[in-house]
């Protein structure tokens, strides 16, 4: 196991009724305050209402920005950052779920910046400063609500960028499985592949002795495939949602990666499809990650993969391990297209146009990966996934 340094400085209030405590949370950090959020889900599930009744209560002001994208934009972000400036705003509420809170994250770094919001994207050092934050979540997915990153997407000349810093984490985040109830059910088979993709960005490294990081790992995409079915099948099952829910902040805070730190393939590489196809994040991921193992399966990277087969997918340990890890990476695909998530980029209206500039811009930083990446690789992992 390597050296790391670890620290979650975000409160979170997890549980029915928690937004209770978000009216005394507010008062910590200041009282004018920028309600960001998405479409109109926060309406149709009251917790827009509920947040306006606390705000009202504990006598704040409040300016709204609304329709954050699901791969939030930079155009969205400087709309943001003017707010800030114009209202005085010292203390950022993101209601949502991943893009609202990523959002939120750069227009809290942005509005102390005296630049372009976009540099401080594209370059994480620029960001020193940063109003605080308050997420309350609806949507299990990304992790963002307990983290230090935020990706942000420029159409213009698309590019989808992933910003970090220890600024980033929210102060405070509250997380009631009720408000994903109403998750509509594409967006919560999505968010489970997010999941258990950031899971895998970690869990397939070639560190010795991280054994616990990996039984966590394990723990948490065990729970993903148990709880994922339920969640898509019943959306107001609460044990569902909670466990959901617990698993997308758990499995990108550190807890399972801080020690055996690697980077992440399957992500770089889905940024680029939603950065010139604009599809949904998570979708893409289950499309690339079974084609991503395939490819990365060799000598070298069977053994890790046929621990995964028989302590997750619980695979006859007597088997071949070749055998064995061709069977969870085949379970693995098996599983999201059972949520009805898409298996081919065809299906999603993708095409090899953009494969070669896409593969150049996903391999920068992959040649520590579990399995390094060149820009070949890559686009012969996107033609796999035709």
């Amino acid at each position: 196991m390597n050296n790391f340094f670890y620290q979650i400085p975000t409160e979170i209030y997890f549980g029915k009724g928690q937004i209770k405590q978000l009216g005394a949370a507010i008062k910590k950090y200041g009282h004018n305050v920028l309600l960001i959020y998405g479409g109109g889900s926060i309406k149709r599930n009251g917790l827009y209402q509920s947040i306006q009744n606390i705000l009202e209560q504990n006598a704040m002001e409040a300016v709204e920005l609304s329709g954050v994208e699901p791969n939030p934009r930079i155009e969205t972000v400087r709309k943001g950052v003017a707010l800030c400036r114009q209202h005085n705003v010292d203390v950022i509420l993101a209601a949502g779920g991943g893009s609202t809170i990523d959002c939120a994250k750069v227009i809290s770094a942005g509005a102390r910046y005296k630049g372009d919001a976009w540099d401080l994207v594209v370059n994480s050092n620029l960001i020193t400063d940063a109003i605080p934050i308050l997420t309350v979540l609806t949507l299990a997915a990304t992790g963002s609500e307990m983290d230090r990153f935020a990706v942000i997407s420029n159409m213009d000349t698309n590019d989808k960028v992933g910003a970090f810093s220890p600024l980033f984490y929210p102060r405070v985040s509250i997380l009631d499985p009720e408000y994903t109830f109403t998750v509509p059910k594409n967006q919560t088979a999505a968010g489970v592949a997010d999941i258990m993709s950031h899971i895998f960005e970690h869990y397939f490294h070639q560190v010795k002795g991280a054994y616990i990081q990996d039984r966590l790992s394990e723990g948490l995409l065990k729970t993903c495939i148990h709880y994922g079915p339920v969640a898509y099948d019943q959306p107001d099952n609460y044990e569902a949602r909670a466990n959901l829910m617990w698993a997308s902040s758990l499995a990108i805070d550190g807890i399972t990666w801080r020690g055996n730190e690697v980077p992440p393939s399957v992500h770089p590489m889905e940024h680029q499809l939603s950065a010139y196809y604009d599809i949904t994040h998570g979708a893409g991921l289950a499309i690339l990650t079974p084609h991503w193992m395939q490819y990365v399966l060799n000598d070298q990277a069977v053994g890790k993969f046929a621990e995964y087969g028989i302590n997750v997918w619980e695979i006859d340990a007597k088997l071949n391990p070749y055998e064995i890890a061709n069977q969870a990476i085949q379970k693995t695909a098996d599983f999201f297209v059972s949520l009805n998530l898409p298996a081919t980029l065809r299906e999603v209206g993708i095409g090899d146009e953009y494969f070669q500039v896409m593969a150049e811009k996903a391999s920068k930083g992959l040649e520590n990966a579990f399995y390094p990446l060149t820009a070949k690789d890559i686009s012969a992992i996107y033609n796999a996934s035709l």
